[in-house]
Order: C-alpha cells, then sequence, then structure tokens
C-alpha cells in the first residue's frame, strides 16, 4: 500500500486537479480542449473572425494527446463492458437457491475439484461434511486440485480455450448480457449528463451501503483479522520492484480516471469559476478511502475461508479476474444464505462498472460532437450515443468467446496501462513547458480566484514528470511478458498488445509532426516558434469570462461584416436574472 499512498500524493491528485481545471478552464471536451496544433490560416471556433492580416495561433502543445485519450478510452469502454457483462452473468446466476460454484457435482466439474463444502471427490459423491482438515491436507497434497468456483469460471462460464489463437464459439450467454450492459449504459447516456448525472446519484452511493454490509459481515467472521493483518502489511521485499510501482500508478490512474479524458470533458460541464481544486481534494481523497475501505470487506473474507480451510492467506489471495469472480464467490458460499450476499456483491459491481463505463462513453460522445461541431450533430447527438454504442458492442464480440478473456487481459496490460503513464507525462511537460507554467497558473487564479498552491506548482513541474518518467524506464529494464495462470502468451499476441499501446502514444509525435509541416514559417525553427504562440481561440468559453489577457482586442464591426460566434455552439446560453433584475448568460453544456 506504501507506493499506493505515494502515487497518489504526488501523481494522482496533482494530475487530478490540472485535468479537472484544464477542462473545466475552456469548457471543451478531452479533443477540443486540446487546442494545440500550429496556427491556421483563420480561426474557427473563436469569439470572433479577425481579418486579414490577422493569424491564429493555437495553444501550444501537443494536440495528439487528445487523440490519445480518445484511443485509450475507445480501448477501455470496449473491454470495460465484458467485464461489467460477466458480473451481470454472475449476478443472474446468483438468483438460486444454491450458487451453482458451491459445489462439485455439477457436469462440468473434473474429478480434480475440491470444494470448500463438497468432499465429494474423498467420500466418492457423499454429502458435503465439515473436513476442514482433510481439506487442507488435500490442498496441500496436490496443485493440481483446483475449486469449484475456478472450474466454473473456467469451465462454465468461458469454457476457456487452449490459446489465444483459438477464439472457439461464442459464449451466447455472455454475449447476451454484454448486449444487456450496453443497452443500459445507452439509456442511461441517452439524454447526455442530463440523464446520466441522475443515475450517477444511485450508482455512486448505493455501493457503500453494500460495502457496510459485506464489511459488517466479513470482521464479525472468524479468522477476518488474519485476512486484515495480509492486507496491511508490506511486502518489503517487493519494495524495489519497478513492476510494484507501475501497478501503483496504473491503479491510481484507473481509479481517478487520470489520462482517459473523462476528468477533462466531465470538468467542461462545470461552471466556469467552480471551486474544482477543492473538488479534486475530495473526490481523490474519497476514491483512495474507498478503495482501501474495499480492501478491508475482501481480505476480511478471505481470512475467514483462510481460516476455514487451515491455509495462509496468500494461497487463497487472488488478483485480476480471479479475485473478483473466482476467490471471493467461493468465499462467498461459506456464509449462510450466500444466494444474497452473491446478489449484493455483483450488484455492487454492476453499479461500480457503470459508473466508469459513463464516463467513457460521454468522453468518446463529447470528443466527437465536440470535434465536428456542425449543427446537424449537435441536434443529433443521441444518434452519435447510440452509433458508439452499437460499434462498442460489435468490437466486444470476440471478447464473449472462449479465447475472450486472454483478448481481455492483453488489452488491460497494454493498452490501458502503459499508455496512461506516458499520456500523462506528455500532457505535464507540454502544459507547464511549452505553453508555459506561469500562463497556466495565471489561467486558473482567473479561474478560482487564487493561484494553485505550491505543492501542486512544484509535482507539475518536477515531481510528477520525474516520477511517472523513472517508473517508465524502471518498467522497462524489469519487463516481463504477460502471463494468465500457466499459460504464457505467444510473441505474436505480446507484439499485438505492443501495437495496442503504441497506437494511442504514437498520436501524439505522429500529429504534432503533420500540424508541424502546415505551420507557416520559411525554417523548421521559425515555425516551431509560430506554433507555440497562443492564440486569440484560446481561453474560456464564454465573453463574459474572457477578462484580463483574453479580454477582447478587435471588437467586431458591422462594417466588416463580422458576427459575434459562440466559441462553442452546442453549449446553449441561457439568460438568467439576477436579484437586481439584470440578465446573465450563464454557461451550460447540458
Amino acid at each position: 500500500m506504501l507506493p499506493y499512498f505515494i502515487m497518489l500524493i504526488f501523481c494522482g491528485i496533482p494530475l487530478f486537479f490540472m485535468e479537472l481545471s484544464f477542462g473545466q478552464f475552456a469548457s471543451r471536451g478531452c479533443l477540443g480542449v486540446w487546442k494545440i496544433s500550429p496556427m491556421f490560416k483563420a480561426c474557427p471556433g473563436g469569439p470572433w473572425t479577425l481579418p486579414p492580416p490577422a493569424r491564429c495561433v493555437t495553444l501550444p502543445s501537443p494536440p495528439g494527446v487528445g487523440y490519445g485519450m480518445m484511443v485509450v478510452s475507445t480501448y477501455i469502454g470496449i473491454y470495460y463492458n465484458v467485464v461489467i457483462c460477466i458480473a451481470f452473468y454472475y449476478f443472474f446466476s446468483s438468483m438460486t437457491h444454491v450458487l451453482p460454484w458451491a459445489y462439485c457435482n455439477n457436469p462440468w466439474n473434473t474429478p480434480d475439484c475440491a470444494g470448500v463444502l463438497d468432499a465429494s471427490n474423498l467420500t466418492n459423491g457423499s454429502r458435503p461434511a465439515a473436513l476442514a482438515g482433510n481439506l487442507s491436507h488435500l490442498l496441500n497434497y496436490s496443485l493440481q486440485r483446483t475449486s469449484p468456483s475456478e472450474e466454473y469460471w473456467r469451465l462454465y462460464v468461458l469454457k476457456l480455450s487452449d490459446d489465444i489463437g483459438n477464439f472457439g464459439e461464442v459464449r451466447l450467454p455472455l454475449l447476451g448480457c454484454l448486449g444487456v450492459s450496453w443497452v443500459v449504459v445507452f439509456l442511461c447516456l441517452i439524454r447526455g449528463v442530463k440523464s446520466s448525472g441522475k443515475v450517477v446519484y444511485f450508482t455512486a452511493t448505493f455501493p457503500y451501503v453494500v460495502l457496510t454490509i459485506l464489511f459488517v459481515r466479513g470482521v464479525t467472521l472468524e479468522g477476518a483479522f488474519t485476512g486484515i493483518t495480509y492486507y496491511l502489511t508490506p511486502q518489503w521485499d517487493k519494495i524495489l520492484e519497478a513492476k510494484v510501482w507501475g501497478d501503483a500508478a496504473s491503479q491510481i490512474f484507473y481509479s481517478l480516471g487520470c489520462a482517459w479524458g473523462g476528468l477533462i470533458t466531465m470538468a467542461s460541464y462545470n461552471k466556469f469559476h467552480n471551486n474544482c481544486y477543492r473538488d479534486s481534494i475530495i473526490i481523490s481523497i474519497t476514491n483512495c478511502a474507498t478503495s482501501v475501505y474495499a480492501g478491508f470487506v475482501i481480505f476480511s473474507i478471505l481470512g475467514f475461508m483462510a481460516s476455514h480451510l487451515g491455509v495462509d492467506v496468500s494461497r487463497v489471495a487472488d488478483h485480476g479476474p480471479g479475485l473478483a469472480f473466482v476467490a471471493y464467490p467461493e468465499a462467498l458460499t461459506l456464509l449462510p444464505v450466500s444466494p444474497l450476499w452473491s446478489l449484493l456483491f455483483f450488484f455492487m459491481l454492476i453499479l461500480l462498472g457503470l459508473g466508469t463505463q459513463f464516463c467513457l462513453l460521454e468522453t468518446l460522445v463529447t470528443a466527437i460532437v465536440d470535434e465536428v461541431g456542425n449543427e446537424w450533430i449537435l441536434q443529433k447527438k443521441t444518434y452519435v450515443t447510440l452509433g458508439v454504442a452499437v460499434a462498442g458492442f460489435l468490437l466486444g464480440i470476440p471478447l464473449t468467446s472462449q479465447a475472450g478473456i486472454y483478448w481481455l487481459l492483453l488489452m488491460d496490460n497494454y493498452a490501458a496501462s502503459f499508455s496512461l503513464v506516458v499520456i500523462s507525462c506528455i500532457m505535464c511537460v507540454s502544459i507547464m513547458y511549452i505553453y508555459g507554467h506561469r500562463n497556466y497558473f495565471q489561467d486558473i487564479q482567473m479561474m478560482l480566484g487564487f493561484p494553485p498552491p505550491l505543492f501542486f506548482q512544484i509535482c507539475w513541474r518536477f515531481v510528477s514528470p520525474a516520477i511517472i518518467f523513472f517508473i517508465l524506464v524502471f518498467t522497462v529494464i524489469q519487463y516481463q511478458p504477460i502471463t494468465y495462470n500457466h499459460y504464457q502468451y505467444p510473441g505474436w499476441a505480446v507484439a499485438i498488445g505492443f501495437l495496442m499501446a503504441l497506437s494511442s502514444v504514437i498520436c501524439i509525435p505522429l500529429y504534432a509532426l503533420f500540424q508541424l509541416c502546415r505551420t507557416d514559417g520559411d525554417t523548421l525553427l521559425q515555425r516551431l516558434k509560430n506554433a507555440t504562440k497562443p492564440s486569440r481561440d484560446w481561453g474560456p468559453a464564454l465573453l463574459e469570462h474572457q477578462t484580463g489577457r483574453y479580454a477582447p482586442t478587435l471588437p467586431p464591426s458591422p462594417e466588416d461584416g463580422l458576427e459575434v460566434q459562440p466559441l462553442h455552439p452546442d453549449k446553449a446560453q441561457i439568460p438568467m436574472v439576477g436579484s437586481n433584475g439584470s440578465s446573465r448568460l450563464q454557461d451550460s453544456r447540458i
């Protein structure tokens, strides 16, 4: 947990605040906010149009960062909903008197099955008995023995193939659940943040109720303290492993949503003077506390399971899909009325997953709408949402095949791990050193009324990029190919994984080079200088917020035939009457 907290303090919270302030200041999505390309011949999207020979320069940072964020969000959105669909499948399977993974007497079980509640392998199919000592001896005696929950997961739910290239058949139950999950996501986003905002009130709060119920039940079980002690005890022998720090960084970026583009997108709906600094502190700490709290819930029940079996907690603890769909479901079979606890647990997983999926889909939809920007797509945003949902469903079908879990883990380990760290590092460097830290600090002061605290200034400029850079270096040095249980991924699959990781990162230099070629200038140095000059169309979306160095200097004249155009036609300007009877414009992206 030490690497987790260090990454949270020096990388997670600072980057979270940076993305919130970035999106809120410009009121744009993850593509629109990166007005970081070289100068154009005209000023599209600006608050007014400048007559020639005035030129337009945009915010000097790599615009490919926005495309990289969009690619990462696409990858995560595809496979994340597959995880949700599996949770749906387990949720529906829990609607029974006896959980189907509780015993070894099912048609899919093998002779190697050794259940916690089932001693059929020892007694030739006799009824379950409390033979914890014999079962512990059995588990220690043969490493080939598998639990009924593992066989249910591997042989029944997945019908796992023997190789990542052997897709086999599409698992129709999983495909149906995938359709259900995408329909739910679409219906909740059918009206954009208007509908999703109301749903999130439930999806974000009810999991705390479930966690508390499971926590109270878990800590009252025998052996719970042993599991919690294992959870809190640092493993100092692994503290110098780069993978540990890389996993901690990935977990922070994953839980907080850094570098996905979702934070920028959601912050763009905030009021201009909203205190996003306060929000970033509260949300980051609450998120971290929730993760730690969930750890107590998980390991209290795993400790009970280890005590019941008479083995060490490390023998029953797992990570990734194995924890959510193998180890914890098996532990739930030991509780009275186990189907009830299973329903609560998987319902909680569904709600947590849907909350993340809402953000991912809204990020992609907002990016597309902001990038196209014409009147038709603004009025037909629902159809864009439907199109993205249908595309996500179709792209997720291969992940419901018998080799689907191999591909899911490949995407998780490569497409959505290494890329997040790289994009965050480049975002820090581009804003702090290309756009300029003084400019950005002034922007925040204009928006919030105070500059960012000194701690955040130091982290943005030095600490966060340095930590991320060293993690990247040592991760490459200590790189180990991906495995799943005892399965070693072939070289061609690992190559595909690297290509997925590079597909998001490569957007940054390629797009920067493309725009550099289009920038005015006689020499390369002159082009670079022109590309790093701030433009008139970078700044707050509404004219009433364009003060200081963003104040209009050349107001439009009727003689020039120039017309004031809103920076974002999709952001409705709603007249609101103040207490003094005067009307003002209230920014609303909804």
